[in-house]
């Protein structure tokens, strides 16, 4: 089968289409024929540490395609089932996926939707209930509203009744935005949204903040929390890995940071929120209030381009790699 996997020194990477031997599902696996797969930004920068110098190693992270063969201790799938998961080694033309991460697809949703969805809205469930306990009525701050994490949390954060504030720095993406329930955009890519922010929320500030972006907007994230707001780091486009804490505000105001990776966690862990996620985010989506957005589909040949559109930062949404035809 073919497979894409990815050569790493260190320092620079190259991407190279592979023939390899089709898997075989272990006790608790689904061999899946992958449909679509999508596209993460953090899997691609070496900093981020998922791949080790002078190594190789199969990539992709979430897709969505129909069960083929079941291991022997499967219990909640079929062959034939569509299914979305994470799902390692995606960008290939049969992929494994363990149960205890796998999720039906709800029936309105394309394979491309449906890949769109399974690693992006995860991560988005952990930052907004798991760890930011976030309440209808409640403000959330997303900064880089317009990349796929940021698109997945205001789609979510709408249904689940908060209030969305976003910046970026293209006003035609905030703009575009509107549309999705975006309470208010702010164009800019600088540590300079506390006036505006602190405006809209009444000098309240945010219950909740989402920072995609990374240090160099750490400490205006922190001066527009609220008493006993929350902080999530999920990425550092900027490649700024310090910034400054602010600990007479972190210490009054009862703040709560936090990291949201699944870098060190084990499978266990990370399949710990499944059920509820099934419970509160499935129907969600079953009823299409809560709706991935696609920016492009590339075609399985094209997975370069397709990584240097996202690399592009014109993307607004998910990039999806479609199946082998």
């Amino acid at each position: 089968m073919k497979s894409y996997w990815m050569q790493s020194d260190g320092a620079n990477a190259v991407i190279e289409l592979r023939d390899i031997d089709q898997p075989a599902p272990g006790p608790n696996q689904l061999l899946v024929r992958v449909k679509a797969a999508g596209l993460n930004r953090g899997e691609f920068i070496l900093g981020h540490g998922l791949h080790k110098a002078g190594t190789a190693k199969q990539i992709g992270m979430e897709a969505a395609g129909e069960v083929i063969a079941c291991g022997s201790a499967i219990t909640g799938f079929v062959v034939g089932d569509r299914v979305m998961g994470r799902c390692p080694g995606a960008f290939a033309e049969y992929a494994l996926m363990s149960e205890s991460e796998v999720l039906p697809i709800p029936a309105l949703l394309t394979w491309e939707q449906a890949a769109a969805l399974p690693l992006t809205s995860m991560v988005v469930f952990d930052m907004l209930v798991v760890q930011g306990h976030i309440q209808a009525g409640e403000w959330l701050l997303i900064t880089g509203v317009t990349s796929g994490v940021g698109v997945t949390a205001l789609s979510m954060a709408k249904a689940l009744g908060a209030k969305v504030i976003g910046t970026s720095g293209s006003q035609d993406k905030l703009n575009q935005l509107e549309s999705q329930g975006l309470d208010l955009g702010i164009c800019t890519r600088k540590p300079d949204f506390y006036d505006a922010v602190m405006k809209v929320t009444k000098d309240k500030g945010v219950d909740l903040v989402i920072n995609t972006v990374g240090g160099s907007v750490f400490s205006e994230c922190v001066r527009t929390l609220a008493f006993q707001g929350r902080l999530a780091t999920v990425g550092y486009v900027d490649g700024v890995l310090k910034a400054e804490i602010d600990i007479e505000a972190l210490h009054a105001k009862r703040l709560t940071l936090f990291g949201v990776s699944n870098k060190l966690r084990t499978p266990e862990q990370r399949a710990q929120a499944i059920p509820e996620f099934r419970r509160q985010i499935l129907p969600l989506i079953d009823a299409g209030k809560v709706a991935p957005m696609i920016y492009q589909v590339f075609p399985f040949e094209k997975l370069v381009e397709a990584k240097a559109a996202m690399e592009s930062n014109q993307h607004l949404g998910k990039i999806i790699l479609a199946g082998t035809p």
